[in-house]
């Protein structure tokens, strides 16, 4: 260990090699000057070459000393920036993070949340992907996403789900459909209407939620055509193939041809949530998850 140069015998080295006085250098380091010089005569004895030329009058850079004042300024230069990157790592300011989200999260807060979160940590490589809730569930639990926004994806076995964002159901009607007259009906009013609605594979809890609302009247929907998106189950009621009830967001991207009223009486509502891992630690997603929570929390 005797052997080892330290960090603080470059510091020495550098500080004597740059006021070529050891009394100034010993002052700008804050140490006695005797101290200073046994510390410079034992870098000396472990490179096994003289630094400086020492006179009465005069102290000087041999040719080995001008070549290693480089090289110490280089490690010490290199040292401050790992220091300072583990130390961005640490605050959650750099590295990679994996998120996904649901589709129709992009009708609600989630957008600006992420633009927000860009401009505050703009060193961060953020990779987004979409897809439906069950596959996010999916990704988080084999650790290939980080973080996802799910749709109404409720408790989940090893992964942490909290609710963000929560909105009512609407009726989705043709624009000249008969009860699109009225600004709110029941869904008692759907029984005998044929549902266009998405496959209960991209989220069960999320499909059987809207269900819920027409059991309470004592039916369940004929769906007669599945869509993946949202946007398309939006232009197929448009075109007269059937009804649905969608997330209030929807009516955002709704066209004349179609009418999103208000389901009168309906108490279930659907949520958007911000999942993880149960037991993550890690500062780069705490800080996501904390301004995704505060940015929710402005819209609700």
């Amino acid at each position: 260990m005797d052997r080892d140069i330290e960090l603080r015998h470059l510091r020495y080295f550098v500080a004597v090699a740059e006021e070529l006085h050891f009394g100034r250098a010993a002052q700008r380091l804050h140490l006695a000057q005797p101290p200073l010089s046994q510390q410079i005569r034992k870098l000396e004895e472990i490179l096994g070459h003289t630094l400086f030329l020492r006179t009465s009058r005069s102290v000087k850079l041999t040719s080995a000393g001008q070549v290693f004042l480089e090289r110490a300024r280089r490690i010490l230069r290199d040292v401050q920036e790992d220091l300072e990157e583990a130390r961005s790592i640490g605050r959650g300011e750099v590295g990679f993070l994996r998120v996904g989200f649901i589709g129709s999260s992009m009708l609600t807060p989630l957008p600006a949340m992420l633009g927000q979160y860009r401009r505050q940590y703009p060193k961060v490589h953020l990779q987004l992907s979409e897809t439906f809730t069950s596959g996010l569930i999916q990704a988080l639990t084999k650790n290939t996403l980080d973080a996802g926004f799910l749709r109404d994806g409720g408790p989940t076995d090893g992964l942490h789900v909290e609710t963000l964002f929560s909105e009512p159901f609407v009726a989705v009607l043709p624009s000249n459909h008969p009860l699109a007259e009225h600004k709110t009906i029941s869904a008692a009013k759907l029984r005998n209407e044929p549902f266009v609605f998405f496959s209960p594979t991209a989220g069960n809890r999320a499909y059987e939620k809207p269900i819920s609302l027409c059991e309470q009247h004592g039916f369940r929907p004929r769906v007669v055509q599945e869509a993946p998106q949202w946007l398309t189950i939006l232009r197929l009621v448009g075109a007269g193939l059937g009804v649905s009830i969608a997330p209030a967001c929807v009516a955002q991207i709704a066209t004349p041809a179609i009418a999103c009223r208000s389901l009168r009486g309906a108490k279930v509502r659907s949520d958007i949530e911000l999942a993880y891992r149960e037991g993550e630690d890690r500062t780069i997603v705490k800080a996501f998850s904390q301004i995704a929570r505060n940015s929710f929390a402005l819209h609700r």
